[in-house]
């Protein structure tokens, strides 16, 4: 390997480290605008200059935590430069296809977790490669890793989960305590104090920790504020106290500031700490080039310089700041992360992203055990007392500007208060913690708190959050695993191994960008399954039979691909048929849940809904169960490799298929256009239909009787005929129920 060949590798890590901090942040970024966003503090707009402002603060705070990359998880002593650059390249390769692969299904992943296991992971192969080469022991590796550090920093990492949690939940259940969720009143006796507290907190651990490591900062400063905390401390507090409560005076919601000064400091304190993830890598390979070109040797000289305290260049992170900020304003996935933090930590039921599972289930039914034995343990006068202070459906979350929000300003300026003490402390004592893990565990913790998992989501939420954490393990598994591969390959086939790998990336990227297209599309359709927090009966009714139209033509797709998957015996059509069947049976939930909605609300109004309308919640559950028939019957004929519908038996099913795609159609669009229904036509359709499976009933009873349709075919047939009966039945009553109901209430 020639030093041309170094150059090469050092100018492909620079061009890597611009799109890791893009996948990166548009995975890890948004942990510090969930909070804002959340509670619809402000508009988005907002929201996200003060993010910015506070990126490009914080960068200026990364220099310390640079040595992690350097000399944190290996000893670079032992290594040469091309060794070096093995490793490097390895990791950054690794790192961008990882975080974008969970960037495309939402889900947050800790950047710190990866790179941390990625340099574990190549360090450990290049150092075997090394020893075998060389014919020395394995035990001699322990020359080579950190391991102590190593240790460290995974143990600091996995402890924030517990901590963090635990954190965000005793702050949010003391705050509410104190406030209740009907906050307003209290907020003005004692807010200012409250607010001062958490701005004093908030302040401490940015400024004070956080500067130490900032690349301006010098040790005359920093030891000036070392030894006056105290003094900063009350001098802080009382500011924000006096500012908060001229604010109430001026009767304005002193919650707001609270959360944006708590924005703009978690994104300062994920600048700092998170920045290393993103470039800490190439500037480790950048110095260990400048170190080796230094040299007589290059190629053969060992980096032991590395080791050595390197202060980074502040243009550098303003520049690598300037990549978050723009990733940040118009990275599409880094909204799709976000929503699964907000969906499992929102206040009021809705759409569940996740099913439940056993294991959540167990988690759930032994919370609610050491409830009960809690109940018996606290006195009953301090359960009264504590049930009323915090039961949140005393006050209603409010839909305000923008949409309705997932919780209260409360919660949020908890999450960021807590959030941003516990990464910014970690920043200051230059260890690298995950904001994911902390920013997440915390709002989670605040959410159980908040009794936001109540029984009828907590199985759906608790889920969600054993995925999210499982990842959080998978990252460290994949991380490992690929940069040590990644490595060994870079190791034998050096640019030749580079290109190829790089070449690889770019497809498994581009491959997830279409993934991703896809997915966002079904999450765009998804949305209109979004309750409304409406107070107008007549507009419920409106969304519900907005929400039957969606949903009967995904059925009528769902038929048709499910017959002409069955007719041609294709398994995998059928497979992906079966799995949505559980998100049609939710949405079917939703709109039962809007039809109670509306008849709580005529109630209220003094207004008796058609008996009819109830009855809408009969009719569409068996449509859903006519559709589940035809596609669990057609996906157990395949899958167990039974032999396929006679030619016959295909024609005739197809007929079938058509006449009952036509009647669906046209209710579809009846539902969609809300414009009076064609009755007589319709039931003219469906008289066609109800001849037509007479006629082929009599033709199959023939085939029966001569043998030539085998039992299970038989059964087959007739099933899918008698489902789509039913679902013509069905789709006709909901109509009618519609043409009154709907009349009615207007």
């Amino acid at each position: 390997m020639s030093t041309e060949i170094l150059m090469v590798g050092v100018g492909i890590l620079a061009i890597i480290a611009v799109f890791d901090i893009m996948v990166g942040v548009s995975n890890d970024a948004v942990n510090f605008l969930n909070s804002s966003i959340g509670s619809r503090v402000a508009p988005r707009t907002t929201i996200m200059l003060i993010a910015s402002l506070g990126i490009m603060a914080g960068v200026t705070f990364s220099s310390g935590m640079m040595e992690v990359a350097r000399k944190g998880i290996f000893h670079p002593q032992f290594f040469t430069m091309p060794e070096l650059l093995t490793i490097f390249l390895a990791v950054m390769i690794t790192d961008i296809i990882l975080l974008d692969l969970f960037n495309t299904y939402g889900l947050p992943t800790s950047t710190t977790v990866s790179v941390v296991f990625e340099l574990l992971g190549a360090a450990v192969a290049v150092s075997v490669l090394k020893i075998l080469q060389a014919g020395d022991s394995l035990t001699t590796i322990a020359q080579y890793i950190n391991t102590a550090k190593a240790i460290t920093i995974i143990m600091g990492i996995l402890l924030s989960v517990a901590v963090s949690f635990v954190c965000g939940a005793l702050a949010q259940f003391f705050t509410r305590l104190l406030f209740t969720f009907d906050y307003e009143q209290r907020i003005k006796r004692y807010g200012a104090l409250w607010g001062g507290m958490a701005l004093s907190s908030i302040t401490y651990f940015i400024l004070v920790k956080g500067a130490k490591g900032a690349s301006f900062m010098t040790k005359a400063a920093a030891a000036w504020i070392d030894n006056n905390t105290s003094l900063l401390l009350l001098i802080i507090f009382v500011v924000s106290a006096v500012i908060l409560q001229i604010l109430q005076v001026m009767k304005f919601n002193i919650l707001k500031p609270i959360v944006l000064i708590g924005t703009f400091a978690l994104a300062m304190a994920f600048a700092a700490n998170d920045l290393v993830n993103f470039i800490g890598v190439p500037l480790a390979g950048l110095h260990a080039f400048k170190a080796a070109m230094a040299t007589a040797n290059p190629l053969t000289v060992t980096m032991g310089a590395l080791a050595q305290k390197v202060q980074s260049e502040t243009l550098i992170l303003l520049g690598a700041g300037l990549v978050m900020v723009l990733t940040l304003w118009l990275s599409k996935k880094a909204r799709t992360v976000t929503e699964t933090e907000l969906n499992l930590s929102q206040q009021d039921e809705g759409h569940e992203r996740f099913d439940s599972i056993s294991l959540s289930r167990s988690i759930v039914r032994l919370v609610l055990h050491i409830g009960d034995i809690t109940r018996i343990v606290v006195p009953r006068p301090l359960r009264a007392i504590a049930r009323r202070r915090l039961s949140p459906s005393a006050v209603p979350l409010d839909a305000i500007e923008g949409g309705r929000p997932s919780f209260d300003l409360l919660r949020a300026s908890v999450n960021l208060m807590v959030a941003s003490a516990v990464v910014s402390y970690a920043t200051g004592h230059k260890l690298p913690l995950s904001t994911t893990y902390v920013t997440f565990m915390v709002a989670m913790g605040s959410s159980f708190a908040d009794q936001a998992w109540g029984r009828e989501s907590a199985v759906y939420r608790v889920t969600g959050v054993l995925t999210v954490i499982g990842g959080w393990f998978l990252t460290a598994v994949i991380a490992f695993s690929c940069a040590g591969l990644f490595a060994t390959v870079i190791f034998y086939g050096q640019g030749f191994g580079v290109l190829a790998l790089v070449i690889l990336a770019g497809v498994m990227i581009w491959s997830s960008h279409r993934k991703h297209l896809i997915l966002a599309e079904e999450a765009q359709k998804e949305a209109i399954f979004n309750l409304k927090s409406v107070d107008n009966p007549t507009e419920t009714v409106a969304t519900t039979f907005e929400h039957m139209s969606y949903l009967l033509r995904e059925i009528r797709e769902s038929i048709d691909d499910s017959l002409n998957a069955l007719f041609r015996q294709q398994y995998d059509r059928l497979t992906t048929q079966r799995k949505k069947l559980n998100k049609l049976q939710g949405w079917s939930n939703i709109i039962s849940a809007n039809i109670f909605k509306a008849m709580r609300l005529l109630d209220q109004r003094g207004r008796t809904p058609s008996y009819r309308y109830a009855q809408t919640i009969r009719r569409l559950q068996k449509v859903i169960d006519g559709n589940r028939d035809i596609v669990l019957r057609a996906y157990k004929h395949v899958g167990n490799h039974h032999k396929g519908l006679l030619p016959v038996q295909v024609r005739e099913l197809e007929e079938v298929r058509l006449q009952l795609h036509a009647i669906l159609q046209e209710v579809e669009e009846t539902f969609s256009r809300r414009q009076p229904a064609d009755i007589a036509g319709l039931t003219e359709k469906d008289a066609r239909l109800r001849a037509l499976a007479e006629d082929l009933s009599d033709r199959q009873a023939v085939r029966v009787r001569d043998n030539s349709s085998k039992t299970r075919l038989s059964i087959l047939y007739y099933g899918i005929v008698g489902n789509a009966l039913m679902l013509s039945k069905q789709s006709l009553q909901l109509l009618e129920i519609f043409e009154t109901s709907f009349g009615e209430i207007d």
